[in-house]
């Protein structure tokens, strides 16, 4: 991969390259926007002050900023430590009072000299006839009033950074702000009426009026489709490079397909067919493919990928499946393996936890050929993993790895096609941003004898009828769900939460009750699952770590707390882990009264419908793009300035746009390619730079 290039390695500096950012300014600045003077850059400001507002004192109205000319009249020091300190001013209409808590005398002596005329700006705050500002935003002579700004940005900010050392960051960032060539083609850059890069950055940061802080204005606009044009341009070369990978054409007499079919308990529904159908078709081709397979929770999408498999292995390849985690890679394992044995093919599963001749077994294995199908975590990304002929490679839950995480499977034979599942719905829009032009097949029926799901939402108020609930469905033989809040989309106070349940649940029920967490260690998370699976645990208590599709069939009964804390999607997931059998199942979401607009329309939805297609789309417009799979999932892109549910025109004018640069210009070779290779790296999307060299 190319280096960097120089022009930009003043953005690419640490913060602390930044005058007046010290360590701990520093960890608070990453903290909120991140390590480095280019990610102040994305930080633009949430709201605006206007400071132009002069009245007298007398007319000054409640809550409002105001900048006053007034004269010190006296100083009053605390008499005792806990009070603030006062400095008494006026105008020739009346008393203003401005007050500090914590105010150090001797800066204040010597800031407002009594006898002394001083400009101060801040909200006013009326108590009866008092008049008060409490520690002015600014506090300046008459000669220096020029200074002030009239129109101040409002920054997003953190616990224990303030705004004066945010916004003195940023200015110094945007000072390193380079002159950079211009990547947007010059008509349209004119048909949209857009300023040049650095031009629509400073913009962005300077507001003029509310309008200015509108995703849709024109700077802000600007600086959003720049960043989808970087998505989208890698996403066209890591695509370019796929399709220059000439696959092997892999084509079954149908064999092993015709006697796993014959011990299916169950019929193809009509979207699995075709999904089959599409994924052969693709197969047969010498072209590589890169196929996405989405399918609701409980769609049958393991099977499908299973007949995929047995193409490969029908044509003397083999197939390999990936899982996020390793109670997911043992669940498909028990799920294939009876098939696989049903038509005689060997089937290995292979986690972190495969040690010693175990897994020099299991490795032997798959590089004799001897294996046909091998299931695992990310292990089989391991450089000691080698296939004999890798012809097939599946991918589960793609949203849980990165893009170019999933290419290292398929280079372990460049060949190997390649089918990627979700059961995570993705509305089309983050499909473009996220996969590209990738072909897709959907599964849209539920499989036969499941029944619907009853969902109910309910004031925490009646949290004692819903343990009451639990304690009869589970007395009934049913196994139930818990899930705890999310707070502050922090891991430790969400465990905290969770653990108080866990205690306060078990003090009623014992030992009938587990609880996980995202901080177990793998064997300790999977104990838990297998007792609730299988064993003595019949209430399980968990964050959100509740893997995506781990299928306990007993299980009827879901409980959301605080479910207005959680996305539509997320929900629409968690309700997924009941409903996987025959039996009547209830998923009941609690809430914390009132409940706000966006959370109403959000319960509301998951009542009316468990289309999960439609429900992403709702989730997209109700939420915007960044929150729709959850903050905590890797692999989708992670937006600083472009908002998918305003900028969607923007995002398929960047498809065509990156489609066309690639049809002209294939290796970014004229001076506009020069810039668009600047544009990759700004927007850290140069893992795509080396495509342009390759294949």
């Amino acid at each position: 991969m190319t280096a960097r290039p120089d022009i930009l390695f003043p953005l690419f500096a640490e913060v602390t390259a930044l005058s007046g950012v010290g360590p701990r300014i520093a960890k608070l600045i990453a903290r909120l926007a991140g390590p480095r003077v280019v990610d102040l850059l994305w930080h633009l400001p949430g709201g605006l002050i206007d400071r132009r507002f002069s009245p007298k004192v007398a007319e000054a109205p409640d809550g409002r900023i105001a900048t006053i000319t007034v004269t010190i009249d006296a100083h009053f020091p605390p008499p005792v430590k806990r009070r603030p300190y006062k400095v008494a001013c006026s105008d020739d209409s009346g008393s203003l009072q401005l007050v500090f808590f914590h105010g150090h005398g001797d800066y204040l002596a010597k800031t407002l000299p009594i006898g002394q005329t001083r400009v101060v700006s801040g909200r006013i705050e009326r108590f009866g006839k008092e008049i008060q500002m409490v520690h002015p935003d600014h506090m300046v002579t008459v000669a220096e009033r020029s200074t002030l700004p009239t129109l101040e940005p409002v920054y997003p900010l953190t616990e224990g950074l303030t705004a004066k050392p945010l916004a003195k960051a940023i200015r110094a960032s945007l000072e390193r702000a380079p002159d950079l060539d211009e990547w947007i083609d010059l008509a349209y850059l004119k048909q949209q009426q857009w300023q040049d890069w650095r031009a629509a950055l400073r913009a962005a940061h300077a507001p003029d009026g509310e309008a200015a802080l509108d995703a849709s204005g024109p700077d802000r606009a600007r600086l959003a489709f720049d960043e989808l044009l970087a998505n989208q341009l890698a996403i066209a070369l890591v695509r370019a490079h796929q399709k220059r990978s000439p696959g092997r054409p892999l084509t079954g007499d149908g064999g092993l397909r015709r006697l796993v079919a014959a011990v299916l308990p169950y019929e193809f529904t009509v979207s699995q067919g075709l999904a089959i159908e599409q994924i052969v078709a693709d197969m047969a081709t010498p072209r590589r493919m890169l196929r996405l397979l989405q399918g609701d929770v409980g769609s049958g999408k393991t099977v499908v990928a299973l007949f995929a498999m047995l193409v490969a292995v029908e044509a003397g390849a083999q197939a390999a499946i990936m899982a996020p985690t390793e109670i997911l890679a043992r669940q498909h394992y028990d799920v294939l393996a009876p098939l696989a044995s049903a038509a005689g093919i060997t089937i290995e599963c292979l986690t972190g936890r495969n040690k010693g001749r175990k897994r020099e077994a299991i490795l032997a294995g798959f590089a004799g050929g001897q294996t046909k199908i091998a299931v695992g975590t990310h292990a089989l990304f391991s450089d000691d993993v080698e296939f004999h002929h890798l012809g097939l490679a599946v991918i589960d839950e793609q949203h849980r790895f990165g893009v170019h995480q999933r290419l290292t499977l398929g280079a372990k034979n460049q060949s190997a096609h390649m089918l990627v599942m979700t059961a995570t719905p993705i509305p089309r829009t983050l499909m473009l941003t996220a996969y590209g032009d990738m072909d897709v097949s959907k599964l849209t029926e539920k499989p036969s004898g499941r029944k619907p799901i009853d969902t109910r939402a309910l004031p925490l108020s009646r949290l004692n009828e819903v343990v009451e609930a639990a304690h009869r469905a589970m007395n009934e033989g049913a196994k139930v769900y818990w899930v705890c809040p999310l707070v502050e989309d922090s891991e430790s106070l969400d465990l905290a939460a969770a653990s108080e349940r866990y205690e306060a649940l078990k003090s009623q029920f014992g030992d009938r009750v587990g609880l996980v967490h995202g901080r177990m260690k793998g064997p300790e998370k999977d104990a838990v699952m297998a007792a609730f699976s299988e064993g003595a645990i019949d209430l399980l208590v968990a964050t959100t770590v509740i893997e995506v599709g781990v299928d306990v069939r007993r299980a009827t009964v879901m409980v959301i707390e605080h479910a207005e804390r959680f996305g539509l999607a997320q929900l629409h997931q968690l309700r997924g882990r009941i409903g996987r059998s025959d039996r009547a199942s209830t998923c009941l979401l609690l809430y914390a009264a009132p409940l706000g607009e966006t959370a109403r329309a959000r319960i509301e939805i998951l009542r009316d419908t468990d289309d999960g297609f439609r429900i992403a789309e709702e989730d997209l417009r109700l939420r915007g793009a960044g929150e729709v799979l959850g903050t905590r999932q890797s692999g989708m892109p992670d937006f600083r300035l472009a908002d998918l549910a305003v900028h969607g025109e923007l995002l398929a004018a960047s498809r065509d746009d990156a489609r066309l640069i690639l049809a002209r210009d294939p290796r970014l070779e004229s001076k506009r390619g020069a810039a668009l290779k600047i544009l990759l790296y700004l927007f850290e999307r140069d893992a795509a730079v080396k495509y342009l060299r390759s294949g």
